[in-house]
């Protein structure tokens, strides 16, 4: 049974997050109901990472196994004709049999968007984090380098967290301002649950000038949720990308950054992890 892997981008604020429910909406639901229909039999797709309610994804990488003879594209138009708008499929490739969206991702990244201005959001009241306080984004830039490394992140995930561990290699994080936009990009081997969000809360609180830069050093030693502040709002939370081993030849980052706002960024060298 040939494996397929698939990119696709989705708005979170139409869904009840990643993961199959029975009592709501969700994007895997949503996805494989329609790639059945595409390979007339049903289809189950493994993520390479589960988002909640409300984040979206510029970049999400599923893999699934089928008996149907579909070309690429087949797969892509095939998918999108049977998907909401709020869903669509970016790619489609071939991949050896013994692929995983999950365990083969070497690196994955998340890009968090304040709109930092007095006026509420309209149009993107849904799509990004609203702080009306001036953020220094220089002061969370500086603020969130204390985080890079391999830690104990146990400040940082929610209470009901799964993973059997709190420790995470948090490879990069920056802070860039774009105009009104105030924009978060952090790249790890893998991320706890609501560790992004988590992080984001700390540096908005640094930005206001409510804590020092070397707060996170703090919240990181305490190794106890409670000490980290607020979790951020989901709005503003995008999966941005999932890097595999090049030989596979999987597009890691969406076609162009200009939303969400933020730095093009480059390829990052990274050791596999498994």
């Amino acid at each position: 049974m040939p494996r397929i892997a698939l990119g696709l981008e989705y708005d979170g604020s139409q869904h009840s997050g990643w993961q199959a429910q029975t009592h709501a909406s969700s994007i895997q639901s949503a996805l494989e109901s329609a790639l059945s229909s595409v390979a007339n039999h049903p289809v189950a797709v493994t993520a390479a990472g589960r988002t909640d309610s409300g984040v979206h994804a510029s970049m999400q990488v599923v893999h699934f196994d089928t008996q149907a003879d579909r070309s690429e594209r087949g797969w892509v138009m095939g998918a999108n004709t049977n998907l909401n708008d709020a869903i669509s499929v970016l790619w489609a490739r071939e991949v050896p049999d013994d692929f995983s969206a999950r365990f083969d991702a070497m690196a994955r990244s998340y890009r968090y968007v304040v709109l930092n201005r007095v006026p509420r959001p309209a149009l993107l009241r849904e799509r990004v984090s609203w702080i009306r306080e001036p953020l220094d984004a220089d002061l969370m830039h500086a603020a969130a380098q204390h985080l890079v490394g391999e830690h104990d992140f146990s400040s940082f995930r929610a209470a009901e967290c799964q993973s059997p561990t709190p420790i995470r290699r948090l490879y990069r994080i920056g802070v860039t301002r774009h105009h009104e936009y105030v924009v978060v990009d952090v790249t790890a081997n893998a991320f706890l649950h609501h560790m992004v969000r988590n992080i984001a809360g700390v540096l908005i609180d640094v930005g206001r000038g409510k804590q020092s830069t070397t707060w996170p050093i703090t919240v990181l030693q305490a190794r106890d949720r409670r000490e980290g502040g607020v979790t951020a709002s989901a709005s503003g939370l995008y999966l941005f990308g999932v890097m595999y081993p090049e030989w596979l030849n999987l597009p890691t980052l969406p076609r162009s950054s200009a939303w969400p706002p933020g730095p093009e960024w480059q390829s990052l060298k990274v050791d596999p992890v498994r």
